[in-house]
């Protein structure tokens, strides 16, 4: 395969109290049933609240499996709870291991790997890092084993959270740290990976759309497919729209094109919240 398209959603926060969520979505699979790329892959938040409904999990796979291509799934924290942080309060809810069983029960795999246009392409479940959940250790050592069969080869990873806001060391804030890989597993997963030819690193959760390079890596965010966070209630770091990414992946290579779905629209937080109050 001398190209291989990949389309990148994030944060589609599916249920079916939420009209809004459902048309953005639909919009983006129209466009997909016209693109046809080779793969989707969701990065994570799939589901709109899978600790305590196990239903949104449901609806949120129906959705996916209609799309005219192959998915990919990784788990964010509205799927199986968040990560516990080094400073900061306790995440609520936090992950466990009976709804990350839950996720993979009806999503599919939580980490995985493929080859594909002379790329290696690694998925990572970054919610279980620092939870000491024994899954966490088996992610890593998996992890392990499979960064040394890279043979030189490039490397896309995926997550749901991004590594880090600008550096590998950036220091962690009590108000932000549940955005990033938390330390000390952030600097484990960098070091796994410092021999190795990370071209690209691709994430979600932030809400945000953003693109740049550290070092020799470009660090994708893709925005959320289903709503954006006003500035009132997060600090503005990039562009704030709904919308995905697409790739195009050759040996050696890869194109990012930021998309927006005809019909998408910028649903703001604070109708999602009034909805939540509804129900």
């Amino acid at each position: 395969m001398s190209e291989f398209r990949l389309t990148q959603i994030s944060d589609t926060h599916l249920g079916r109290r939420f009209p809004g969520l459902i048309a953005n979505f639909q919009a983006v699979s129209d466009h997909l049933d016209a693109d046809r790329p080779d793969l989707v892959i969701n990065t994570g938040d799939v589901s709109f609240d899978g600790p305590t409904s196990r239903d949104d999990v449901v609806f949120a796979k129906s959705l996916h499996d209609a799309l005219p291509v192959s998915c990919r799934y990784l788990p964010g924290n509205h799927d199986i709870g968040d990560n516990p942080t080094a400073i900061g309060p306790a995440p609520k809810p936090p992950v466990s291991e009976a709804h990350r069983r839950q996720f993979c029960d009806i999503m599919g795999e939580d980490h995985w790997s493929f080859e594909a246009a002379g790329w290696c392409f690694i998925g990572l479940n970054s919610l279980v890092m620092n939870s000491k959940l024994s899954f966490e250790a088996e992610q890593f050592d998996w992890l392990s084993r499979e960064i040394a069969r890279t043979n030189g080869r490039p490397v896309a990873l995926f997550l749901h959270k991004p590594v880090f806001l600008n550096l590998p060391d950036d220091p962690e804030a009590p108000e932000t740290s549940i955005r990033y890989v938390p330390q000390p597993a952030r600097a484990r997963l960098i070091a796994m990976f410092a021999h190795v030819d990370l071209r690209l690193i691709a994430s979600g959760h932030v809400h945000q759309r953003r693109d740049f390079t550290h070092r020799h890596t470009r660090h994708v965010w893709a925005p959320s497919t289903g709503f954006v966070i006003n500035d009132s209630r997060q600090d503005r770091i990039a562009i704030k729209e709904t919308g995905f990414v697409e790739y195009r992946f050759q040996p050696n290579s890869v194109e990012v094109r930021h998309m927006k779905a005809a019909g998408q629209r910028d649903i703001d937080v604070e109708e999602i919240l009034a909805q939540m109050g509804e129900h």
